[in-house]
């Protein structure tokens, strides 16, 4: 969440961050509502004191006792309406947008970058389904639609794949980790997850658990309300993954490249706020470390503030290509949270002056399921070396 504290003292600053990403009228209603909570405090706290008398109290201060007593709790119960919803209303506020993220409300407001590699001239380029084998009418069966299985040598690739990002990571500094997939609301509250895009993800309410659509949930729960000793901490993760993708009905119906479930390698990191940005380059260079050693033709973009998650002050993607579709298509993402999530799941760190503050955290993908399907389209079938070395075969067959 924002610092509620900073965006009173500077609200037009903060109102005009949020207004590139349309969050202007959710910033005002958080400051209309922590108004009428502010203006109730001093009047509870008024009769609060009023309550006290020297002495055994008179008839008449009895009755006054009373009715202060009265509208003492009256006022109280208005004092916790406000409350929750100035809560409720800061619980709606994204996080303000870097000033160096890109104008725009949609994915193609994107600013590109760069782009590094030549897209293969192909004649006739096949999609991935009709070079690896993927069982997509027997997931459909068992599943639904949206489910398939990664079988035989595309299984492998896959494998190969998860394994050469865990490896980069772990050289590079990362713990490891391979975290629960289900999780309490309060992990995907502090995420920024929730309540925004609630619908996306499956619930499990006997339970109260929800399944992870990234494995940032878990990494950034397991030290919700911790005070971190030391910093940068680098975490990286292999998990499913699993989203609904409820507001993408008719959006890449085929094969594997919009699915419920997904593999993917995830870094997560917590550093000091002075370090961040530095920190966010870092992780972009490291993403495009891997997908030069894979030997995919990319772009990368500056994604669009009206595209940002809820928690992202800043986000680049990776897009490779993809030729059945002669356009780039994202594989990678990689955000600056800044101290969003952190102030919303309580975790802090102690300043060298002793002050207690929250953390900057970010994410990061290394790998997913998409990968395999940008290897399988840009090689048509043939395996590059580096992913041999990993147990991948020379050439996918289905």
């Amino acid at each position: 969440m924002i610092d509620l504290r900073e965006a009173r003292a500077n609200p037009e600053a903060f109102r005009a961050a949020l207004a590139r990403r349309g969050a202007a009228d959710a910033f005002d209603t958080l400051l209309a509502a922590d108004e009428r909570w502010r203006a109730l405090v001093p009047q509870v706290d008024e009769l609060r004191a009023r309550q006290k008398v020297d002495g055994k109290p008179t008839q008449e201060q009895l009755q006054e006792l009373k009715r202060i007593k009265e509208q003492l709790r009256s006022l109280e119960d208005e004092l916790s309406a406000a409350e929750t919803a100035r809560d409720e209303a800061l619980a709606q506020v994204p996080n303000p947008p870097h000033e160096s993220a890109a104008d725009g409300l949609t994915e193609e407001d994107a600013l590109e970058i760069k782009r590094w590699g030549e897209p293969p001239k192909l004649e006739h380029p096949r999609e991935h389904t009709e070079i690896g084998r993927f069982e997509l009418e027997r997931a459909a069966k068992i599943s639904g639609a949206r489910f398939g299985f990664l079988a035989g040598d595309t299984a492998l690739l896959a494998f190969a794949l998860y394994r050469l990002a865990v490896d980069h990571l772990v050289a590079a500094g990362f713990t490891p980790m391979i975290p629960p997939v289900l999780v309490r609301e309060e992990a995907m509250y502090g995420t920024g997850f929730f309540p925004s895009d609630k619908s996306d993800y499956y619930a499990v309410p006997e339970d109260g658990l929800y399944l992870v659509g990234t494995s940032e949930v878990p990494l950034i729960g397991m030290h919700m309300e911790e005070i971190l000793d030391d910093l940068p901490i680098w975490y990286c993760a292999f998990s499913s993954c699993f989203r609904r993708e409820a507001g993408a009905a008719g959006r890449d119906t085929r094969g594997m490249f919009r699915v419920h479930q997904f593999q993917k390698v995830e870094m997560v990191v917590y550093t000091h706020p002075e370090t961040s940005w530095e920190v966010h380059e870092q992780m972009l260079a490291i993403e495009e470390s891997l997908v030069q050693a894979v030997g995919l033709p990319y772009r990368v973009v500056n994604s669009a503030v009206g595209d940002l998650s809820s928690s992202a002050a800043k986000r680049y993607d990776i897009e490779a290509w993809f030729p059945s579709q002669e356009r780039y298509r994202e594989i990678t993402s990689c955000s600056n949270t800044t101290d969003y999530q952190a102030r919303r799941s309580g975790i802090r760190y102690r300043t060298e002056e002793g002050r207690l503050e929250p953390p900057h955290t970010l994410n990061g993908t290394a790998a997913t399921d998409r990968w395999v399907l940008s290897v399988l389209e840009n090689f048509q079938g043939e395996v590059p070396d580096v992913l041999q070395k990993y147990g991948a075969p020379p050439q996918v067959r289905r």
